[in-house]
Formats: C-alpha cells, sequence, structure tokens
C-alpha cells in the first residue's frame, strides 16, 4: 500500500502522519484500532493474521529488517 492511502487511513483516526515512517505509521494505525501494533515483525515470514489488511507488505517489509 502506498504513503498515500495509508494517511487517509490515519487521518480520521487523528494521527499526525508528518515524518512517520510507513511502519511506525501502520503500528500507529493499528493501535489506534485497538490491534496490536505489530507491522513488519513478523518472525521467518510467520503470522496468522491471515485477515490483516497490511498483511502483504508487512511480510514483505520483515524479510527487508532481517536481511
Amino acid at each position: 500500500m502506498k504513503m498515500q492511502q495509508i494517511r487517509e487511513i490515519a487521518k480520521p483516526l487523528g494521527i499526525k502522519t508528518a515524518r512517520m515512517s510507513k511502519i511506525n505509521l501502520v503500528r500507529a494505525i493499528q493501535q489506534a484500532e485497538g490491534n496490536f501494533p505489530c507491522f513488519a515483525t513478523a518472525v521467518a515470514g510467520e503470522c496468522d493474521q491471515t485477515e490483516c489488511v497490511w498483511r502483504e507488505d508487512c511480510l514483505a517489509l520483515s524479510k527487508k529488517q532481517v536481511a
């Protein structure tokens, strides 16, 4: 998902998006929605949250963080 789309999700939640990285912004959204802020923390590409809207980006970024 592109940053502009993520910012549009964050705005109604009252999250200030200026100068936030994609990872921190998604985690702030997760937390504001009452979810665990786990974006990009999947260990060895494993995640049991199969219905998460962030899943594709999350797993891709998790791999980059390990490398």
